[in-house]
């Protein structure tokens, strides 16, 4: 995870700092983009959530629960 969060970060950080202040809402879809991206790559990587999508939004979950500032989004 630390290192899709060294990828991820600064790209997500600069959306959030140029249209964060004007299109706050808007920002709700790419944030759900990402959290999505997140629950599929952890149902490749991880055989227990594999085919359990459900099962992997809750473990992403927890996941951001944990370590709030692993993301920008969380």
């Amino acid at each position: 995870m630390g290192d899709l969060a060294a990828m991820f970060n600064p790209n997500l950080r600069g959306w959030q700092q140029y249209y964060g202040p004007f299109h706050g809402s808007a920002m709700s879809v790419i944030w759900k983009h990402m959290n999505d991206y997140l629950a599929r790559w952890m149902m490749r990587k991880y055989k227990t959530l594999a085919r359990h999508k459900t099962r992997a939004r809750h473990a992403l979950g927890r996941l951001a629960r944990r370590f709030p500032t692993a993301f920008v989004h969380w």
